[in-house]
């Protein structure tokens, strides 16, 4: 038995929580205990569960990115299921709140602001708030582990579902912690209840926890790939093939207008960043960006998860295929007609729609952030 146990695994002791209430749980293939039980069936056994609702992806993980998914009920348990990524709102809906006393949620974060699990989540507290429901979370640790600080914090005006709240890019965060500090911050009063961990310490990433890794997403199969996915995941903005639709997404990069991988990866390892490298790669992605074509790219490699720092080499391998195609290397444009483009909403800045922004710039620009936010974030730490 692993040292550590989440939330789910101390259920037993917190059942005070729903004497004599009827329990909704949101949740993700990721919702287990230490023994392999999915949280579903813990918390049918600790108390009167009566509905589930699922973030983007779904209850079983069955959702594609960005599909909607209607409700229906689950198979396996015959209870109802409400998507908490619909077409027309992303929050508590009144037929939804009908249905339950106490809401728990118990979904594994990946550390990066961009995943949308964590708007879901602040999304919860607001409403929950403002419909007298109490919100229990089942905390997990941060897979990046809850030190390392990346990025600038998101600037005001910038909020959007990719980018829920101000936090730096890669923020060392506990689920529970991210839940006080909004619960607190935003003054909802929400009725919170973390459940916490034992046996983590704030250093300790995911290959440390002596647990398997269950795929949070289709597309962050194992821990590097969360890793990378600090940085890479801005190439979601661009033209450029952030690896979906091959074997290594996130770690995969490139396009069709790459003819020279070899150059590049070169380019990229000219650069000496601590803990990565890159080997020149050529793909065709089968489905998203790119489907079909022949992309000329890198593979990134982690060498120490401790040393890296990936949203810098994000940024650099960005400004390096910018700056060695810039006649075919493009932003993608808005969703909406005066929207942002794309790669502001996960930047959570505008900088990068600059045509002669620097990596060394916005690097040097982090750090005041990274700092401040580093104090910030200590008033909430529960480990």
């Amino acid at each position: 038995m692993p040292a550590l146990r989440c939330g789910a695994d101390r259920l037993g002791e917190y059942k005070h929580l729903f004497k004599d209430a009827r329990v909704g749980l949101v949740t993700t293939p990721t919702g287990r205990t230490s023994d392999g039980r999915s949280t579903i069936a813990a918390l049918q056994q600790a108390a009167d569960l009566r509905v589930l609702l699922g973030p983007e992806h779904g209850v079983r993980g069955d959702g594609a990115a960005g599909a909607f998914i209607p409700q229906y009920t689950d198979a396996a348990t015959g209870l109802p299921v409400f998507s908490l990524y619909g077409k027309d709102s992303k929050r508590l809906t009144p037929a939804m709140l009908e249905t339950f006393d106490v809401l728990v949620y118990d979904i594994q974060d990946v550390g990066s602001r961009y995943y949308t699990f964590l708007s879901t989540l602040a999304y919860l507290i607001e409403d929950c708030a403002g419909a007298g429901k109490r919100l229990v979370v089942l905390d997990r640790p941060d897979p990046l582990g809850g030190e390392i600080i990346e990025g600038t914090t998101l600037r005001p005006g910038m909020e959007n579902f990719v980018g829920c709240y101000p936090l730096p890019t890669r923020y060392a965060l506990t689920i529970g912690e991210f839940a006080q500090m909004v619960n607190a911050e935003q003054h909802f009063g929400c009725d919170l209840t973390v459940v916490p961990c034992t046996g983590w310490q704030r250093g300790q990433s995911a290959p440390a926890w002596g647990t398997p890794w269950v795929m949070p997403s289709p597309n962050i199969p194992n821990y590097e790939t969360a890793l990378l996915y600090v940085g890479t995941c801005l190439f979601e903005g661009t033209n450029v093939s952030e690896g979906r639709g091959t074997a290594a997404p996130f770690a995969v990069i490139g396009a069709p207008y790459i003819h020279d991988a070899e150059a590049l990866a070169a380019a990229f390892n000219a650069r000496g960043l601590p803990g990565i490298c890159a080997t020149p790669y050529y793909f065709t992605p089968t489905f998203s960006k790119h489907q079909g074509q022949l992309c000329g790219g890198v593979h990134l490699h982690v060498l120490d998860a401790d040393a890296v720092r990936p949203l810098s080499a994000g940024l650099i391998l960005l400004e390096l295929i910018r700056d060695t195609c810039p006649n075919d290397f493009a932003l993608l444009p808005p969703h909406t007609e005066g929207g942002r483009p794309f790669i502001s909403l996960l930047a959570g800045h505008r900088e990068l729609e600059r045509p002669d922004w620097t990596a060394a710039e916005l690097i040097k620009a982090q750090a005041p952030d990274e700092a401040a936010f580093a104090a910030r974030k200590a008033a909430y730490h529960l480990y």
